[in-house]
């Protein structure tokens, strides 16, 4: 199928006909249009029939603040009353892991939750075995979940990121030591309701985990999806959306979507962007597109967001309280801004923090973010002949000595790659800090 038959399937006056031609199930409230105007769409998921909101949190952002020691904690106040507006308005799925927010975001989520009955939320986090891949080790982590967030079943559970590595990987860290085969059993059990993993790699590797349906029948697969994704997924290994979306709905598997925004790039777009999409949606934020986006989509169980303060969940509420799927020509449109966003020099950094602690005391994830900010508010200083490039130049230089104290700037990376082992976009780290700091040297020598 090529795009424009797809997005013809996908607009929103076929959404039903587009998913029988990829072979995913029509949705029976159609491809996200709420129950009534103001409420919250749900999807009804074809394995068990739960009715699972459009909207989904993810709890790899929950805010965090200082303790009497200095060490950062979850806001555990301001997560409850989070949570609290989020159910209020229907978000009935929650997405963590063992390995977020140094280990807190299980507990905090766990309380919170708890609060409410059992049956009223679903719960999905993830066997995170990243460092120790031991039998022992594994199955601790997957015990010490239930008691983290008291419950007694998880609705969702993700082996956490596989794909890179292969199956090399997967087999070392869940079959040969038996975890899979456990895991199985607990799903028999009903301990664990759904089974099912999220996918960081190439086309080859998820192919190949595509071939593994047959034997360990996943119940659903979480994906990176958005509108830049979709046919211009960068990065070491990375895939385009389309293709996974594609082969998963082939399948019947429902999908379940992470970094919608990609990592908050699509709220904070260039400024010129900015204006062409609120140009034609003035009272819409501009992250209200990237989340239309992903819902047209029929094959999307529910869609992520770390939505870390109020702000955006309010904003989120209103898109999806009021989901309108695009059309045709709104798809059309937005691949344009896709292929346009490809034009700026962002480095594809979804502030996950996996690369952190780097063991040379370099704040990647700030540098990169400094980096990304300035040029989407326009302020970069590109060459010696942009207007105004003499205070460029200079903001740039005070503004990435304020944010990033010089001890953990670019220059100091001795290009170990230790931290591309943990980065779930695949980028080339050691690389894209070269480049940044050759684009610092060169603004200091005045030489661009």
């Amino acid at each position: 199928m090529n795009r424009r038959d797809f997005l013809k399937a996908a607009g929103a006056g076929a959404l039903a006909a587009g998913a029988a031609a990829i072979g995913c199930s029509p949705q029976k409230e159609s491809a996200g249009a709420p129950q009534g105007k103001g409420e919250m769409p749900v999807r009804t998921n074809p394995n068990n029939g739960d009715k699972v909101s459009l909207l989904g949190y993810g709890c790899m952002r929950w805010p965090m603040i200082k303790d009497e020691q200095g060490r950062s904690v979850i806001d555990q106040e301001t997560v409850n009353a989070l949570v609290d507006r989020a159910m209020a308005d229907g978000v009935n799925y929650y997405d963590t892991s063992p390995a977020y927010l140094l280990g807190q975001s299980e507990k905090a989520a766990g309380i919170a939750l708890s609060r409410y009955p059992r049956n009223s939320y679903y719960i999905a986090t993830k066997l995170s075995n990243f460092g120790d891949i031991s039998e022992k080790a594994s199955l601790q982590m997957y015990r010490d979940s239930f008691g983290t967030m008291g419950t007694d079943y998880f609705d969702y559970y993700l082996l956490h990121s596989i794909g890179r590595g292969g199956l090399d990987l997967f087999n070392k860290r869940y079959v040969d030591n038996g975890v899979m085969d456990f895991l199985e059993k607990e799903r028999e059990s009903g301990r664990i309701r759904q089974l099912g993993f999220s996918f960081h790699g190439n086309q080859g590797a998820f192919d190949d985990f595509m071939k593994l349906h047959d034997k360990y029948h996943w119940d659903f697969v979480q994906i990176q999806m958005n509108y830049i994704d979709w046919t211009h997924a960068d990065g070491v290994n990375n895939v385009n959306a389309q293709y996974l979306y594609e082969e998963l709905c082939k399948r019947n598997i429902p999908i379940t979507i992470m970094e919608p925004l990609q990592g908050g790039r699509l709220a904070n777009v260039p400024s010129n962007i900015a204006a062409q999409l609120k140009a034609r949606e003035p009272d819409k934020s501009v992250a209200s597109w990237a989340f239309r986006f992903v819902g047209t989509h029929p094959g999307v169980l529910t869609v992520l967001s770390g939505m870390t303060g109020m702000e955006p969940l309010e904003d989120n509420l209103d898109t999806f309280r009021h989901f309108d799927p695009l059309d045709e020509e709104e798809l059309e449109f937005l691949e344009q801004m896709a292929t346009l966003m490809m034009e700026y020099p962002m480095v594809n950094c979804n502030d996950c923090n996996y690369c952190m602690p780097c063991p040379w005391g370099i704040d990647i994830p700030g540098i990169f973010r400094h980096y990304n900010r300035s040029i989407s508010d326009g302020t970069f200083a590109q060459n010696s002949g942009q207007k105004n490039y003499d205070r460029l130049r200079k903001a740039y230089l005070v503004s990435y000595d304020r944010a990033i104290p010089t001890v953990r700037q670019a220059d100091h990376c001795i290009g170990c790659e230790e931290c591309m082992l943990h980065c779930p976009q695949s980028i080339a780290i050691p690389k894209e800090l070269q480049r940044i700091n050759e684009y610092v040297e060169r603004l200091k020598q005045n030489t661009l």
